[in-house]
């Protein structure tokens, strides 16, 4: 699986940002999938994920301020980030996770960065 994101950038805070991820390549299904941030100094967390059937699961700091959402024709995701505050700076990372014939593996994209700032 390969992933390509997209969105992030500077955004002052109280504004909003939309990522997309889209995973491409060759295997049975993609199952859950996700963004996690990496903050400077602090190790890399979940904020949001998402299975194939839909069942969502949030951070609480980001609960009621973002919404995932999927295509599973596409593979894709977005995260709509709204009211952000510069504790949201950070590296967002999509994730998702491949179901292959031989088995079940794990794959990240290269990150993007989101800078919330006046």
């Amino acid at each position: 699986v390969q992933l390509e994101e997209s969105g992030g950038g500077l955004v002052q805070p109280g504004g909003s940002l939309r990522l997309s991820c889209a995973a491409s390549g060759t295997f049975l299904s993609i199952l859950d999938m996700g963004w996690y941030r990496q903050a400077p100094g602090k190790q890399r967390e979940l904020v949001a994920s998402i299975t194939r059937s839909r069942r969502i699961s949030y951070t609480d700091s980001v609960r009621g301020r973002f919404t995932i959402s999927r295509d599973n024709a596409k593979n894709t995701i977005d995260l709509q980030m709204n009211n952000l505050q510069p504790e949201g700076t950070g590296v967002y990372y999509c994730f998702a996770r491949g179901d292959y014939e031989v088995g079940i593996a794990d794959h990240w994209g290269q990150g993007t960065q989101v800078t919330v700032s006046s």
